[in-house]
C-alpha cells in the first residue's frame, strides 16, 4: 500500500511539472543543440543547412571583426563589473541604516533597474544629446564645448560604462540584503571587546558577505559579456565598430548578414568564454567565499 502511494505521488508530481519540462525541451534545450549543429554548417536560413565542418570556426579565429569585438566586450567587463561592484556596496552601505523614509531612498535607488532596456537608451541618448543634454549642460557649466559622447570612438565606451553604472541598483539590494543577514551578536561581541568601526568592517562585515560578492561578481561577468539592448538602443554598434560587443556582432551575422551558422559558432565560443571564467571564479571561491557554519 505504501508503494503505491508513493508511486502516485511521484506520477501526480511529474503531471504538474511537466509543462515546465516540456516548456524548457522545447524552448530552450532543443535551440540550443540546433545552434551547435548550425555552427558546423553554412545556413542562411533561406536554404538549407549545408555541412562544414569546422570552417565557422576557423573563419573567426582569423576574423579581425572577433577579435575587436571580443576586445571591446573585456575591456568593458573588466572595468564595468568591478565599478558596479563597488557603486552598489557603497549605496548599500550608505542605506542599510533604520532611518525614517530609508525604504523611500532604496526605492529610488532601485528604479533604474526596472526600467525597459529600450527606454533605458533612448532616455541616455537625450542625456548625452549634444544640443539639449544633461551631460553637455555640465560641461557647459564649467567652461567647455558640447560634446557628442555616442558618436565618438573614443567616448562611447566610457559613455556605455556609465549608463551601465546606473543600474547598480540591482546589485545594492543584494549587498543589503547580506549586510542584514549578519548576525548581531558578532558586532555586540567585537564592540564588548573594543575593536574599532573599521575592525569590525575588515574582521566581520566583509567575510560575512562574501557569498554575496561572489554571487555578485559571477552575475555581472555573465550580464556584461551579454550586454546587447543597451547598445542597440544607443550605437547599434557603432560608431566605426566601436561598441560592437560579442553579442551585437552575433546578432548582425544572423539577422543582417544571414550568416546563421557563423552566427551560432560566435554564440558558442562567448558561451565558452562565459562558462570557463565561471569555472574559474567557482575554482578561487574555496579560498575566499567564507559560508556560515562552514568546518572546513
Amino acid at each position: 500500500m505504501r508503494s503505491t502511494k508513493k508511486v502516485r505521488e511521484a506520477i501526480a508530481g511529474y503531471l504538474f511539472t511537466s509543462p515546465v519540462t516540456v516548456g524548457i525541451l522545447l524552448f530552450t534545450a532543443w535551440p540550443v543543440l540546433q545552434s551547435l549543429y548550425y555552427s558546423f554548417t553554412k545556413f542562411n536560413i533561406i536554404k538549407s543547412p549545408q555541412w562544414v565542418g569546422t570552417d565557422n570556426y576557423d573563419k573567426l579565429l582569423h576574423d579581425p571583426e572577433f577579435w575587436q569585438s571580443l576586445k571591446i566586450t573585456g575591456i568593458f567587463t573588466g572595468i564595468s563589473v568591478p565599478a558596479s561592484l563597488l557603486i552598489g556596496f557603497l549605496l548599500a552601505l550608505l542605506l542599510h541604516r533604520n532611518l525614517p523614509g530609508i525604504g523611500l531612498f532604496r526605492t529610488i535607488f532601485y528604479l533604474p533597474v526596472v526600467v525597459p532596456v529600450v527606454a533605458l537608451g533612448i532616455l541616455w541618448k537625450q542625456l548625452y544629446s549634444p544640443t539639449y543634454g544633461f551631460a553637455n549642460k555640465l560641461l557647459d557649466m564649467v567652461g567647455l564645448p558640447p560634446y557628442s559622447w555616442f558618436s565618438h570612438p573614443e567616448s562611447v565606451m566610457p559613455s556605455l560604462i556609465i549608463m551601465g553604472l546606473w543600474q547598480a541598483g540591482g546589485s545594492m539590494i543584494i549587498w543589503l540584503a547580506g549586510f542584514q543577514g549578519i548576525p548581531a551578536p558578532l558586532y555586540e561581541a567585537a564592540i564588548v571587546d573594543g575593536a574599532s568601526r573599521m575592525r569590525r568592517f575588515w574582521t566581520i562585515t566583509i567575510p560575512m558577505i562574501t557569498p554575496v560578492i561572489f554571487f555578485n561578481l559571477i552575475m555581472g561577468f555573465i550580464g556584461s559579456f551579454q550586454v546587447f539592448g543597451q547598445v542597440m538602443a544607443t550605437t547599434a554598434g557603432g560608431p566605426l565598430n566601436a561598441s560592437n560587443f560579442l553579442m551585437v556582432m552575433i546578432y548582425k551575422k544572423a539577422f543582417r548578414t544571414l550568416e546563421m551558422g557563423y552566427a551560432s559558432s560566435l554564440a558558442w565560443v562567448l558561451f565558452v568564454i562565459v562558462l570557463l571564467l565561471t569555472a574559474f571564479i567557482f575554482r578561487t571561491s574555496r579560498s575566499w567565499v567564507h559560508y556560515e557554519g562552514e568546518v572546513r
